[in-house]
């Protein structure tokens, strides 16, 4: 097995997906997840996209993530609005709690530790 992996959209088919009923504030945001790593220890890596709404968000697990492309709100509960465009980065920690808001549909590649 190789010790190397690309990150390949074009190479696996996404999963699809949307937030739960109880945490969607605004929209029909739909996902698409190209999960390309789920290594021992809790460890996964892709790519995830979504189409604009906004939903509520609690973390248990440690994200790091790189925006691609689009333009999303993410706001901790209390905190100021965070505006991801290409080019941002962010680590969400455990306990992080607020919301998501896709204004242009955004596609970020993310590392989490479970």
């Amino acid at each position: 097995m190789s010790k190397v992996l690309t990150f390949d959209p074009n190479a696996i088919t996404p999963e699809i997906g949307s937030p739960a009923a109880d945490r969607l504030i605004a929209g029909d945001p739909q996902f698409r997840t190209w999960n390309f790593e789920e290594a021992e220890g809790g460890i996964y890596a892709g790519i995830w996209e979504a189409t604009p709404g906004k939903w509520r968000i609690v973390y248990d697990e440690w994200e790091y993530f790189h925006i691609l492309s689009g333009y999303s709100i993410v706001t901790e509960e209390g905190g100021k609005p965070i505006h991801l465009k290409a080019g941002d980065r962010l680590i969400l920690r455990p306990g992080f709690k607020g919301s998501w808001e896709v204004i242009e549909t955004t596609r970020k590649d993310y590392v989490i530790k479970v």
